[in-house]
């Protein structure tokens, strides 16, 4: 570092209450890592903050010095959005906050926070944020680019239940940005990602979720799968919107309630939750085991915490990830034939292919109501490719780029942002949609400079 570069890092060490870490510090490595190994990135420097003061110093102290600005919030963004090259890394991994008002149904969560810390605290009262399904991922990254998982046929995307948000915008201001207080900003925050400003505060609204609920996995062989899927999805025409049932397409964990004979095989997973009565439930869920011959199932209730917890020993950080996403309207043959041929020839004992359902009421929001503009899609694809070395990363990136490839005639063209990796630059409108020019005219206001640009960017019109 430069005299003048050292003097300035001093001079940001006093204003802040949080932690500078640069290169050679003990904490740096570990500070720097993120949930997907792939992504090996070095800051200039890491500064931990504690309060919005310490984010506005940070953010005027890298535009002063024109250094580039990545955000962590929870780390999870497949694309490593969180970390730069020789930039500022600030990092809320401190600001984990969350405080429920339950009488006003309101949730006020802070950037750093996991979904596990806002569910913890908001089951305590028997409501909850629609969220993902890895309880690791941050709450910030999700809302911002829309957000979905068991409740949303239900209540919607994260990003539809966000009520306001405090934002440090790139010239150092701070806002309250809401439907009456700076609402084109308010807008582009919900679904357009972090291109337009920090966001410090999100006030969401909660609904009322169990604390129990009835979930579960019913497991076939993939030999069995295209008969299956069929069933299921003439089974999810009619299923109402309290209830969720997902695909996975993957080698069999060893999970407790399989036979070892079993572990390591192809098969596909129908993994279910719904939200209303044990009685009602099973009886919706009655069919499913009818589809084919069940090689196991975990089915009952449970605290929807637990649920929400699931699949987190699938999902642990530090392996290497790959993804390739799309979004269907509905499941055709076709799709069905492609997405089960190509699951038998997983790279990787860990990598999977699976499919959310979406619809009800994510798909009831006009399409220009929020920036989250892809309301068309009933369905999400995921091809996660998933595995421990380099020396994998070829196979593994080649066969999820296949998935992508073959099932593209079936998709709708639209995107989920959370989703894409680095260099699908070219698919950020396709994210977006229509309301990319309205988010580019809103970027022009509120950050002209483009300074946040380490993101899904949408540039400034």
């Amino acid at each position: 570092m430069t005299t003048d570069t050292l003097k300035n890092l001093e001079s940001l060490q006093q204003r802040l209450s949080g932690d500078v870490i640069v290169p050679g510090d003990l904490a740096y490595d570990e500070a720097r890592a993120i949930w997907n190994g792939m992504i090996d990135r070095r800051p200039a420097m890491i500064l931990r903050v504690r309060t919005e003061t310490d984010v506005v110093h940070s953010i005027n102290h890298a535009r002063e010095n024109r250094l580039t600005v990545t955000i962590r919030g929870g780390g999870h963004n497949i694309a490593g959005l969180a970390v730069c090259n020789d930039g500022v890394m600030i990092d809320f991994s401190a600001m984990k906050h969350v405080r429920v008002d339950a009488a006003a149904r309101r949730a006020y969560v802070q950037p750093g926070a996991t979904l596990a810390d806002v569910d913890r605290a908001t089951q305590a009262h028997g409501l909850a944020v629609p969220t993902g399904i890895n309880s690791t991922t941050g709450i910030a990254g999700l809302a911002l680019g829309g957000g979905f998982g068991w409740l949303t046929r239900k209540h919607g995307l994260t990003s539809d239940n966000l009520v306001s948000a405090r934002v440090v915008l790139a010239d150092g201001r701070c806002l309250q940005a809401s439907a009456s207080s700076h609402p084109d900003l308010f807008w582009a925050l919900r679904g357009g990602g972090g291109n337009f400003g920090v966001v410090t505060e999100f006030e969401f609204e909660l609904h009322p979720v169990g604390p129990q609920i009835l979930g579960g996995l019913i497991v076939f062989s993939r030999s069995e799968a295209n008969s299956v899927l069929r069933k299921y999805r003439d089974f999810l025409a009619t299923t109402p919107e309290d209830l969720s049932v997902w695909m996975v397409l993957r080698k069999a964990p060893p999970l407790p309630f399989l036979p070892p004979e079993v572990h390591g095989q192809d098969i596909l997973v129908l993994a279910f939750c719904y939200l209303g009565s044990e009685e009602t439930g099973r009886k919706l869920i009655a069919p499913l085991a009818g589809f084919g011959t069940v090689l196991g199932e975990h089915v009952g209730m449970m605290p929807f915490t637990a649920w929400q917890q699931t699949f987190d020993p699938l999902l642990a950080p530090g392996a290497r990830n790959y993804w390739k996403t799309h979004n269907f309207t509905e499941l055709k043959d076709g799709l069905l034939d492609q997405l089960v041929a190509l699951a038998g020839d997983l790279p990787s004992p860990e990598s999977e292919i699976f499919v959310a359902q979406l619809g009800g009421m994510a798909g009831k929001v006009a399409a220009n109501a929020t920036a989250f503009g892809n309301r068309d899609s009933n369905f999400v694809m995921n091809v996660h490719g998933r595995w421990t070395s380099r020396a994998e990363d070829l196979a593994g990136i080649a066969w999820a780029r296949e998935v992508y490839l073959a099932t593209l005639p079936y998709a709708t063209g639209g995107a989920y942002a959370n989703f894409l990796t680095a260099e699908e630059t070219d698919r950020v409108k396709w994210a977006f949609g229509a309301n990319y020019a309205r988010l580019a005219k809103v970027k022009g206001v509120y950050d002209p400079e483009n300074f946040f640009r380490l993101n899904h960017n949408i540039r400034p019109e």
